[in-house]
């Protein structure tokens, strides 16, 4: 049976990564943020055989959107029952869609092969406009997922140009993180 590819999402590291994309650009909204993200992630996945941030993506009318990193934003806004002064602290949202950054990254969260796919994708789009990027990360792992859902990690890394022996490396070692994680941590 094949099991879908999980990850574990790293707070810090993506309050870290939203924080680096604000330094770079400035305020930017948060639908070019979460496809600067989309597209970083999906880099690092083919690359280097996992994502940066771990969050899982939803097929959004818009396109692909990091699950958690839109509920730190939603919590900024106020529109959660959680509170998070963590968060609170690292940006603020401005106008309901854009996001400031209130302090610098930790670069120690990044690693090199982490920086090095964000300056590319901010690179290659903080020029695209909404319906361009709307456009682009329409892709054919956004298109394979049903709307609202996870698109899953295999399609992405497909898309992005995964070769077989990448994808294959990408399944092993996402299970075995996934076993690592199941065996040491506790039920919710």
């Amino acid at each position: 049976m094949h099991r879908s590819i999980e990850y574990s999402i790293d707070k810090n590291k993506s309050i870290s990564v939203v924080l680096f994309i604000l330094k770079s650009l400035g305020k930017i909204d948060i639908h070019k943020l979460f496809k600067i993200i989309y597209f970083a992630d999906q880099k690092h996945l083919v690359k280097y055989g996992r994502p940066i941030t771990g969050d899982c993506y939803i097929a959004m009318k818009d396109g692909p959107v990091p699950s958690n990193i839109y509920d730190f934003v939603k919590i900024v806004r106020g529109e959660s029952v959680y509170h998070d002064e963590q968060l609170n602290s690292k940006f603020e949202v401005i106008k309901h869609f854009y996001l400031n950054p209130l302090t610098e990254p930790d670069l120690t969260e990044l690693s090199k092969s982490n920086i090095e796919c964000l300056e590319e994708s901010i690179k290659e789009n903080k020029g695209l406009s909404y319906k361009q990027l709307v456009e682009k990360s329409h892709d054919a792992a956004y298109n394979k997922a049903d709307r609202n859902n996870l698109i899953s990690f295999e399609d992405i890394a497909m898309t992005a140009g995964a070769n077989d022996e990448m994808l294959k490396y990408i399944t092993e070692t996402a299970e075995h993180k996934r076993l690592a994680f199941k065996k040491h941590s506790v039920p919710c």
